[in-house]
């Protein structure tokens, strides 16, 4: 659940959560991590959700500010029951959210957020359970990361890291500075209301600016929560997730620690990813949007890496989880004391991508002649590029993208379908 505090994401919620959560999770007095970002009603829905979880029976456990992964990975470590992060990714400070990860450190199966959710219906009699503090949290977060990194020396290394004022902002830091590098922090003053205000994976163009000029080696921007990181070369130049996985991909496969030679990407990553990766023999699972279907898609086939082109990037060897953090150093590991500016691992096409406001976005997928626009192009660029025309999850938008050799093409493709579509549809372009 995401929202705006106060108005869909309220203590009251957060309770009936917590008791619900409880209630359902299979065992007697189950022990449930609560993790929390930087945001200012985050303490108050993590009091709400533990003393729900009290009342369930449970026995609430607060681990402080954590970024999400450092859920995913402790549950799983220490033998919890259930983790529950308090936060809203990238979204303004206004808004919260509350999401839940199972005992393997994965987040829940739509069986188990279904009794969960019927649940909240229930007026189960109160049971008297217990809240404490899980001290040191954070210190068994930075040992995994020290541990699974042992070998990386970043020592002469100058890096430049922007933590959003979010749940990264004492962790990631830390980490750098223990594996030797030298390092500059920018947005590690949250204040509650400056959480992915003008910083971060979601506003990296002011870490590109810093970066430019060469001062430092490389640079990274996570997100409010950690679960995804872009990097910043030391010219400037945004390096995304695709370019990111690609660089991971190559180096597990040429240490043999890639699993089946596979990885999992989505729908919007870039041609040049597969194109890459069909040179290095290395097979692609193709997912819809979201980390959750990129995990599926791992777990299914067994191999250990995939991610998307906006920064989540899971290798479950690690956790099952996107980490921003373990992203960023994994690139360290792949470039092992390489210059980012002079990666190789894959090239990109040019890419457009518009989003046009419909009244209902799921219609176009049964729109006669949007079908026939796409397929047109499609068969205009095969070989060379692609068309992908969506309906988004969240928004009244369908998503057209196009990607082709020259931005001159891909520009003039991206105007003809955005045409169709507006024409069948109604709807401005944004």
């Amino acid at each position: 659940m995401r929202g705006r505090v106060g108005e869909l994401i309220t203590a009251d919620l957060a309770r009936a959560l917590g008791r619900a959560a409880a209630a359902t999770a299979g065992v007697d007095e189950p022990q449930i991590l609560i993790v929390r970002d930087t945001r200012e009603s985050g303490e108050m829905l993590e009091a709400a959700l533990a003393a729900g979880i009290a009342e369930g029976g449970g026995h609430g456990l607060l681990g402080g500010v954590l970024p999400t992964p450092g859920a995913a990975l402790l549950v799983r470590r220490l033998e919890l029951d259930l983790a529950v992060v308090v936060s809203a990714s990238h979204n303004p400070f206004h808004d919260n959210g509350i999401k839940f990860f199972g005992s393997e450190g994965t987040k829940l199966s739509d069986d188990r957020e279904a009794a969960i959710e019927a649940a909240l219906e229930e007026a189960p009699e109160p049971r008297a359970g217990h809240v404490r503090g899980l001290h040191g949290a954070e210190g068994d977060y930075l040992r995994e990361l020290e541990t699974r990194f042992a070998e990386l020396d970043l020592g002469g290394a100058r890096i430049l890291l922007d933590c959003a004022n979010g749940a990264t902002y004492r962790v990631a830091p830390e980490i750098f500075r223990r594996l030797g590098a030298e390092i500059e922090v920018l947005a590690a003053q949250p204040d509650g209301r400056n959480i992915n205000a003008g910083c971060g994976s979601t506003h990296v163009e002011r870490l590109a600016e810093r970066a430019d000029g060469g001062a430092n080696d490389v640079a990274f921007a996570f997100d409010g929560d950690g679960d995804r990181v872009l990097a910043v070369d030391r010219h400037g130049a945004v390096v995304d997730g695709d370019e990111l996985l690609a660089l991971a991909a190559l180096h597990l496969r040429a240490a043999g620690r890639l699993p089946g030679d596979g990885v999992a990407v989505t729908v919007m990553t870039n041609y040049g990813f597969h194109s890459a990766m069909k040179i290095a023999g290395i097979e692609v699972a193709t997912t819809p949007v979201g980390d959750r279907h990129v995990l599926a898609a791992l777990l299914e086939r067994g191999w250990a890496l995939g991610g998307e082109q906006s920064g989540h990037i899971i290798e479950t060897g690690f956790v099952p989880s996107g980490d921003g953090i373990a992203a960023a150093l994994l690139t360290l590991e792949a470039l092992a004391g390489g210059d980012l500016a002079e990666r190789d691992a894959m090239a990109k096409l040019p890419q457009t991508l518009v989003n046009v406001e419909v009244a209902d976005a799921s219609e176009v997928d049964s729109v006669t002649p949007v079908a026939e626009a796409i397929e047109r192009e499609s068969q205009g660029l095969e070989g060379r590029g692609r068309v992908l025309v969506r309906p988004s999850g969240t928004e009244p938008l369908v998503r057209v993208m196009v990607e082709a050799p020259e931005q001159a093409e891909c520009a003039e493709v991206a105007e003809r379908l955005v045409a169709v579509v507006e024409r069948e549809l109604g709807a401005d372009s944004v």
